[in-house]
């Protein structure tokens, strides 16, 4: 316990990942974590979505260290450098080009909140106007901006001032489809005694990951790209989790078929958990002076490296999808599907897309009971939703079918022995 005891003591009692999972993790490769006492666990979290191909993948790790090993630049603000040329080339002709995507690409400071900052900053320069409409259940990252389109009530909290400018929509079947799409959020938009100021944007999830694993229709998606152009608002798509292959495609929004005016990445775009963050937009919309959003830590060159590589590993050709995310995807669909008739369908259901899957319990205690018990018998998962009601699963998207049964095997004997 003695090297326990300096994360209690010294560290902030703002820690939460640890307080579930509580021992001292040592090394990582591939879909497995180790702690120092030489335990080994199966890894269903991935970084929160930032590990989408695996702990220290071997392809990307050799570049990294060839890199390291030459000198290449690590800190290098917005400078020209070797390592974000190369990232760029090749996100232009591996993501962009074949999607028939014209976006300008801007890098803001490495983390996935900062990316929605200057999302919604730039909607608003570009509008002239301040609200932005988010959705409820919607999760946007921790900063000040961020949270005002967030709708966990204990996130919004911490803020300590209010979150203005920010304006909740009801999720796609947010009202168990009693209500047609967008009624109330059009009706508003029309009526000039509804008190909504014309928002700049709306920005939208196409899963709720934090919120639940709340899975929005292509329809509802094609909807409203339809309701942003017919009533002047941007369309800002943050596909900061479900982005980087997490849903099968690339973009998350793929599969509806819609094009948004603006997009943020984050966790997985290095693809080796380094921090790294990219805000896409039309290039019309690229109005920005010289420094006007920037940060010190934006050319994180590490990451340019080690995103190369996985660009070029795996989206060069459709095999990751069709081979890994989508089969792996249908392995959890019948094993959750397995679960829940174990269960007599009582209080339970499940919902995802690709590679990110969740189980939904009446109970709202259950799904922290379950992931506790499978942390003791040895597979990493977390609780989404607003009451932490959702047992969620991001295994890597490169994880093994034996690896990825074996933990699907832990979930159900924690299902069972939670019941």
């Amino acid at each position: 316990m003695a090297l326990v005891s300096i994360f209690e003591t010294l560290e902030s009692e703002v820690r939460s990942y640890c307080r579930g999972w509580p021992t001292v993790f040592d090394r990582a490769q591939g879909s497995h974590l180790h702690d120092e006492a030489g335990r080994t666990y199966l890894d269903f979290f991935s970084g929160a979505g930032s590990l989408n191909y695996g702990h220290n993948n071997p392809v990307l790790k050799r570049a990294l260290l060839d890199y390291i090993e030459h000198d290449g630049i690590t800190h290098g603000l917005d400078m020209a450098t070797t390592a974000k040329r190369a990232f760029l080339e090749c996100f232009q002709d591996v993501v962009l080009r074949p999607r028939d995507l014209s976006y300008k690409v801007m890098f803001p400071g490495p983390t996935g909140t900062n990316a929605v900052e200057a999302a919604l900053k730039l909607a608003r320069k570009v509008k002239g106007r301040e609200s932005v409409v988010s959705f409820t259940n919607a999760f946007h990252g921790m900063s000040l901006g961020s949270l005002a389109v967030t709708g966990n009530a204990f996130k919004r909290a911490g803020a300590g001032i209010p979150l203005v400018h920010g304006t909740p929509m009801p999720f796609d079947n947010y009202l168990d489809g009693q209500v047609p799409d967008f009624l109330w959020f059009e009706r508003l938009l029309e009526d000039q005694g509804s008190g909504l100021n014309r928002p700049a944007a709306v920005i939208v999830e196409t899963v709720q990951g934090e919120g639940g694993i709340n899975v929005a229709r292509p329809e509802w998606l094609r909807a409203l790209r339809d309701l942003c152009d017919r009533q002047d608002m941007l369309l800002i798509v943050d596909d900061i989790q479900m982005g980087c292959g997490r849903t099968g495609a690339f973009f998350s929004f793929e599969e509806a078929g819609i094009t948004p005016d603006i997009v943020t990445l984050s966790k997985s775009i290095s693809g080796y958990g380094l921090p790294m963050s990219l805000c896409l937009f039309r290039p019309e919309l690229d109005i920005w002076e010289p420094g006007e959003h920037n940060g010190t830590f934006r050319g994180n060159s590490p990451a340019f490296v080690t995103a190369t590589a996985a660009l070029n590993t795996y989206w060069v050709d459709s095999r990751l999808m069709e081979k890994q995310t989508l089969a792996r995807g249908e392995q959890v669909e019948q094993a959750l599907l397995s679960i829940v008739k174990g269960l007599g369908h009582r209080g339970v259901s499940y919902r995802g897309r690709g590679l990110v899957w969740g189980m939904e319990f009446d109970d709202k205690t259950r799904a922290g009971r379950i992931c506790a018990r499978a942390f003791e018998l040895g597979l990493l998962l977390e609780t989404s939703g607003a009451q932490g009601e959702v047992v969620k699963l991001l295994p890597p998207l490169v994880i093994p079918p034996d690896d990825l049964q074996e933990g699907l095997g832990i979930l159900d004997r924690a299902v069972g022995d939670t019941g």
